[in-house]
């Protein structure tokens, strides 16, 4: 078992103070919107097996002046010179790390990534491709010679990129479309001409070519008339409140972006602790405020629909999205005898649960067969001695005995195999 030096990236979409509370530290001023744990190539976490016998529950942080980007780690020391990435370690001996059945079902790499993620405005309104997709898109752009770190590239690798987000405070985000005529029944509430047309669509199509026409309508626009339908859309949004609050919120951090009104034809959902939302493939979304602890499968491939700057591929997005309502389908973890409260979803490469040790609880067994990530939210639970304050955790290898014990809550991120 081994502690992780985990890094916490500035997007600027981050809270300023989320994750430094939940840490227990002085917020830097700066953005501080994730903080990853896992083997991803992006930021992958750091251990160092010569002192992961510590028992010191506290965490410190690091800065890097270059990147902005800040170290956790949950010794209560700064990271160590002997440290290695864990994408490393598993590569050294991946069967030892992961799980004979583990690397045979998802190959030599941790098939997730856990993170914490704390949004103090809205991100990126998205899409992920499922498994097909990617993997032909990926191909696609490597026949095509685009550079895997190029502005415009889509498809960074050829994984799907499945995601289940779990409140620790409450959580606003958007998912999945609303019903047609419910959409029709928000944009007519606004009272702007320029939307009486998407509205008068939305009522006389059948579902799919309705949500269809007029995505693509939104986002094909010209850029200087749609930037003059969402300032007029975003000011009767705020004298109105109540359901149009978050959309007067949104277009107050993306003035004039046509993905605000995009973000209209999707559900508004919020979440209380401990509820969970599960993303599929192709489902549009995006989280608006709030912490939480979110776990992916290993991937980075987006499809951008708007309230980003940053490349949007209107016919390749067309292709992914599925054009259908969708009641958001809100978990609450199932609870079984050992103590576990697990959130269920259809995906193999993630299982995420969590654990909330009472005072005086009987230690539990946490020992599996696949690779585990244990991350402290509260208290000061301890794993096979290690103290963990919020904030800190750990890597298990495959197979490794592991005693959960003491107070507090526990966040489990494994595999199903």
């Amino acid at each position: 078992m081994d502690r992780l030096s985990n890094t916490v990236r500035p997007y600027a979409w981050g809270s300023t103070t989320a994750i430094p509370e939940l840490l227990g530290v002085a917020p830097t001023g700066e953005p501080q919107a994730e903080m990853w744990l896992g083997a991803h190539p992006g930021a992958p976490s750091r251990l160092d097996r010569g002192t992961s016998t510590s028992t010191d529950a506290g965490t410190s942080t690091s800065t890097d002046a270059g990147t902005g980007t800040r170290t956790v780690t949950g010794t209560g020391n700064s990271p160590g010179s002997g440290e290695q990435s864990l994408s490393a370690v598993i590569d050294a001996d991946p069967e030892a790390e992961l799980g004979a059945a583990a690397v045979r079902k998802f190959g030599p790499r941790l098939p997730f990534l856990l993170k914490l993620l704390a949004a103090g405005s809205p991100l990126s309104l998205q899409v992920h491709p499922d498994l097909a997709q990617a993997r032909e898109g990926y191909e696609r752009e490597e026949r095509q010679g685009v550079p895997t770190d190029a502005p415009h590239r889509n498809y960074k690798d050829a994984n799907h990129k499945p995601e289940l987000i779990c409140a620790l405070t409450p959580f606003d985000g958007l998912c999945g479309f609303r019903a047609p005529e419910q959409a029709a029944d928000l944009l007519a509430g606004l009272a702007v001409d320029s939307l009486e047309p998407y509205a008068d669509l939305l009522r006389a199509h059948p579902e799919e070519a309705a949500l269809r026409e007029v995505l693509t309508a939104v986002l094909t626009a010209d850029p200087a008339e749609m930037a003059a339908t969402v300032t007029e859309a975003a000011a009767a949004a705020g004298r109105l409140g109540g359901a149009y609050e978050p959309y007067a919120t949104i277009a107050h951090h993306y003035p004039g972006d046509p993905g605000v009104i995009a973000a209209m034809l999707l559900n508004h959902v919020r979440l209380q602790p401990g509820e969970a939302l599960f993303l599929g493939a192709g489902v549009p979304h995006a989280y608006l405020n709030g912490l939480g602890v979110e776990i992916m499968a290993n991937s980075d491939n987006v499809l951008r629909c708007g309230l980003t700057p940053k490349h949007v591929d209107v016919p390749e997005l067309l292709r992914i999205v599925r054009f259908e309502t969708t009641e958001p389908n809100i978990l609450r973890p199932e609870a079984s005898g050992t103590g576990e409260e697990v959130y269920e979803t259809p995906i193999d490469e993630f299982r995420l649960s969590r654990y909330v040790l009472a005072p005086g609880a009987d230690p539990r067994d946490l020992t599996t067969a696949g690779p585990q990530i244990l991350l402290c939210t509260a208290g000061a639970p301890r794993t096979n001695g290690l103290g963990l304050a919020p904030g800190g955790a750990v890597f298990v290898p495959a197979g490794e005995t592991t005693e959960l014990s003491g107070t507090g809550t526990i966040f489990r991120a494994t595999v199903v195999v």
